[in-house]
């Protein structure tokens, strides 16, 4: 098995950099750069397998699983947090995804906060609201969405989605293609 090279192909199927998977383990960029291209000059130990294992979202034994059949059910405890968002919580509920044809996000925004404005690009979104009240942003037209409403709009146009309200909000966003 080409360990750095399974290593790599996570990482890429997470969208991470060298740095941001580094960053995320605990280890330095040139580490996971020697890592993934072969040229260690000694085996990688256990422990920082591990890290960066775990900053995959990927558990040792699934790592060494070299069986071709895909996975289809995720625990809660395999999501993918993503910073920077603007959101409490940004998760992928479903690690990679950002290599298939659709991502499932959850979304948990405290009141006040808002995803970053999104300029226009190919694709569609999709959002069912789980908790609370959310505002989505098109162009200039706003729309309030409540509990158990959902929607779905085409990303030629600019796009945000906001807590304007005075609880936490929650929402299920699939996102085509994945943009993160």
């Amino acid at each position: 098995m080409n360990i750095g090279a399974k290593i790599k192909a996570l990482r890429l199927a997470s969208d991470l950099t060298q740095e941001e998977l580094a960053n995320r383990a605990r280890l330095t960029k040139g580490f996971i750069s020697q890592l993934e291209n072969r040229k260690f000059q000694t085996s990688i130990s256990l422990e920082s397998l591990t890290d960066i294992l775990d900053a995959l979202g990927v558990k040792l034994s699934e790592f060494f699983d070299d069986s071709d059949e895909a996975k289809v059910v995720f625990k809660p405890s395999q999501r993918v947090p993503v910073e920077g968002t603007g959101a409490s919580s940004f998760e992928l509920l479903v690690p990679g995804s950002t290599n298939n044809l659709m991502d499932p996000i959850l979304v948990r925004l405290k009141p006040g906060e808002a995803l970053e404005k999104r300029d226009p690009h190919p694709g569609e979104q999709f959002g069912y609201i789980l908790k609370g009240t959310v505002t989505l942003v098109l162009s200039k037209k706003k729309y309030r969405l409540t509990r158990n409403s959902c929607f779905y709009f085409k990303s030629n146009q600019p796009h945000q989605i906001l807590n304007g309200d005075e609880v936490e909000a929650s929402l299920l966003w699939v996102t085509s293609p994945p943009q993160m």
